[in-house]
């Protein structure tokens, strides 16, 4: 873990800025800091494109004091024509290069320590993600739920596009994951509390907010259900849902920090800023 002096700036967080999306690209150009010592957690699904990402890590890395991020699905994500070097884990490793060029925390890094407003916590980037595990909403087995979704028209990108080399499959190359950001989590002071940062959901409960039910088994894992208590969690932030809100469990905040795709904005007609605040909320 990696300290810092005590400061005024705030840590905000934010998911899912798909800047291949043009006005996505030009919201993502008006972010801005409050103070020269903010700080900003990128959960994920930056865009669909090396370029897109380091674009974006670059823009943000150069107006906030620390940018932390976590891949989502959608930087995973390898056409037919891809190296293999953008394939599967290696593509993983290759945006964590490129991250630690920007001066960009990645989930391979030290665990930075945020000293700001409800500080001293360890900011905690993971990358874990799913294990078709909570399809067990719609079906009791992977195979079923597979067949359900399918069925409903509703099936992740991934199936398609996400390969998971050298691992035999997404669940194995999950479970991996899974162990050894577990270890990790092990070695931290013990009265040190942190935030949690994954793309996906740490709890199934999240999922039972989806329009289409079915699409559950691609957003986590039920190995992590009880993670936000046994790693004195003050927050767990995350996104992937596209449904922005605050919720509790077991007297923790879950933040579902999502931009979203343009369509949803309009159709929501949220008047939510979209930088969240991850520690100390501001009251409605």
């Amino acid at each position: 873990m990696t300290g810092a002096g005590a400061h005024d700036g705030t840590l905000f967080a934010i998911s899912d800025l798909h800047v291949n999306h043009a006005e996505n690209r030009v919201a993502v150009e008006r972010l801005t800091p409050r103070s020269s010592r903010d700080w900003l957690i990128v959960c994920g699904d930056v865009g669909d494109g090396v370029e897109d990402l380091e674009w974006a890590l670059s823009l943000l890395r150069d107006r906030f004091e620390k940018v932390v991020w976590v891949p989502g699905n959608h930087e995973l994500l390898s056409r037919r024509d891809d190296p293999p070097e953008l394939r599967g884990e290696r593509r993983y490793r290759h945006l964590v290069e490129i991250c630690r060029t920007l001066g960009v925390v990645t989930p391979e890094d030290p665990y930075p320590i945020w000293t700001g407003g409800g500080g001293p916590v360890a900011i905690v980037p993971l990358f874990l993600l799913y294990d078709y595990s909570f399809g067990r909403n719609v079906a009791p087995t992977k195979a079923a739920a597979l067949r359900r979704a399918h069925d409903a028209g509703v099936v992740c990108i991934d199936e398609f596009l996400l390969a998971a080399d050298p691992f035999s499959s997404r669940e194995e190359w999950c479970h991996a994951r899974v162990a050894t950001s577990e270890s990790r989590l092990a070695e931290c002071a013990p009265d040190m509390p942190t935030v949690l940062v994954n793309h996906f959901p740490l709890l199934e409960a999240h999922t039972r907010r989806l329009l289409h039910p079915e699409f559950a088994q691609w957003c986590g894992t039920l190995r992590t259900a009880d993670w936000h208590i046994r790693f004195q969690a003050k927050t767990v932030v995350y996104g992937h849902l596209h449904i922005p809100g605050t919720t509790w469990y077991d007297g923790v905040r879950f933040e579902e920090v999502s931009f979203g795709y343009p369509r949803e904005r309009a159709r929501r007609r949220s008047t939510r800023e979209p930088l969240r605040r991850v520690l100390e909320l501001e009251a409605a």
